[in-house]
């Protein structure tokens, strides 16, 4: 599917990566994570890889919205994790997994990130928190889908930070603007008329027929 969102996020373990640890700001990272499912649910197809900490955050904000978020977001999983997934994936109904290789985490990541970043023609990547791992998704996610917009939430800090730097000159928005709401309207290029359909079905190609208008007056 086109026009799709990826999310790469964490909360930084401070006995794994305390250096990314030292600059985040958990509190930021969950507004910003809450920010964009609201943005985005309903309007866009939301790809993430299931961070443990992430998923659960992305249940609260989707029970209260309207729309069937078993279509509208897409969760891949590595079965070299099998033994650390979450109880909320079963209640996405839609996981996709992908194969242990050679029961080694940094190859059975990278099949996953590879599945992921082949699956869909992404629109823009967007970049919150967390460790090593988001380092990673950005470099490959730049090398396979090189057209996406790439936004490094930079107010959110962890491995964000090093994320922006290797991303290059950015809005400064990306940095001080903590009405993330506003900050990915703005960003991601979906307008608050945008109605939210119940799935991708439901939505019109045309992105003028997805504006919700006025009753007229009597």
């Amino acid at each position: 599917m086109s026009g799709a969102i990826f999310l790469s996020a964490g909360v930084p373990d401070p006995k794994r990566g305390p250096e990314y640890a030292a600059t985040a700001d958990t509190v930021a990272i969950g507004a910003a994570v809450s920010a964009l499912v609201h943005v985005t649910l309903g309007r866009r197809l939301l790809v993430w890889g299931g961070q443990p900490a992430i998923t659960p955050m992305i249940w609260v904000v989707a029970q209260d919205v309207g729309v069937d978020y078993g279509r509208w977001v897409r969760l891949y999983q590595s079965r070299h994790f099998k033994d650390e997934f979450p109880e909320d994936n079963e209640r996405f109904q839609n996981v996709t997994f992908t194969d242990d290789v050679d029961s080694d985490r940094d190859k059975s990541l990278l099949a996953m990130r590879e599945r992921m970043f082949s699956d869909h023609d992404f629109d823009a990547a967007v970049f919150i928190g967390g460790m090593g791992g988001i380092i990673q998704e950005y470099e490959l996610f730049r090398r396979l889908q090189p057209n996406a917009t790439v936004l490094p939430v930079v107010s959110t800090g962890g491995a964000t930070l090093e994320v922006a730097a290797r991303a290059g000159v950015l809005p400064a928005d990306l940095a001080d603007d903590l009405d993330y709401v506003a900050l990915f309207h703005r960003h991601l290029r979906v307008s608050v008329r945008e109605e939210r359909f119940k799935s991708p079905d439901d939505q019109p190609v045309d992105v003028d027929e997805r504006f919700w208008h006025p009753a007229p007056k009597p």
